[in-house]
């Protein structure tokens, strides 16, 4: 199978199988969403659901969040990993966003790395999930699944597996197809134990092919 078919394989599949895929964070505007990915890093969006309502509840809005102190914000987040770091990036992002960008989240890459816990991939999935914008968050489910399937090759960095799956994924679907793969590898296409057997894209999939299928 060639890449390009390994391709229209995957993309056909989940087109049919999870045509209305979306994130699992919670959130009801982009100021939301853009704290609860800085605080998903590293953590569960199980967790982070669990954590944001009574940190919405207190700080309903970005400029209300860049009034908190330390001291009030960090026991609203103490359950999330790193939560000394994400307290200090949360304020600091509200702060900048309220002076740099008049209270407006940022909705370009360029604009969103420069704001305190919010790297490339963060930018990435704020982008694409606000305003569908083509860009491509690999994080580690992406990275791993993106791999093991054959749709990068030889990627040594996540910015190198998103070039290559922008490069190769329609440009319309590229804002669905991160959360597409970050779904299969949560919950089929894990880590340790991926689910083979139960597994619909195993005609396309390297690694089935490979490892799974050879060792019968």
């Amino acid at each position: 199978m060639t890449r390009k078919e390994r391709y229209a394989f995957v993309l056909n599949y989940f087109q049919l199988h999870n045509p209305d895929a979306e994130t699992e964070l919670f959130y009801d505007d982009p100021f939301q969403l853009l704290v609860a990915v800085i605080l998903s890093a590293q953590c569960t969006d199980k967790r982070v659901n669990m954590t944001t309502p009574s940190i919405f509840e207190k700080y309903p809005t970005v400029n209300d969040l860049s009034h908190a102190s330390f001291e009030d914000l960090f026991p609203l987040i103490k359950s999330i990993s790193y939560p000394n770091n994400k307290t200090k990036h949360l304020i600091g992002m509200a702060k900048m966003v309220v002076e740099k960008f008049r209270g407006e989240i940022p909705l370009t890459v360029d604009e969103l790395i420069q704001l305190p816990g919010v790297g490339r991939k963060t930018a990435n999935v704020i982008t694409s999930v606000v305003d569908r914008q083509p860009n491509m968050a690999v994080d580690t489910h992406v990275f791993r699944v993106a791999a093991r399937i054959g749709l990068t090759h030889n990627a040594k960095t996540p910015f190198a597996a998103e070039k290559q799956l922008i490069q190769n994924i329609p440009k319309e679907l590229i804002h669905k197809a991160h959360h597409w793969i970050i779904l299969h590898g949560r919950y089929v296409c894990i880590a340790r134990n991926p689910r083979c057997e139960e597994c619909g894209l195993k005609p396309a999939c390297k690694y089935y092919n490979k490892q799974v299928a050879n060792s019968k």
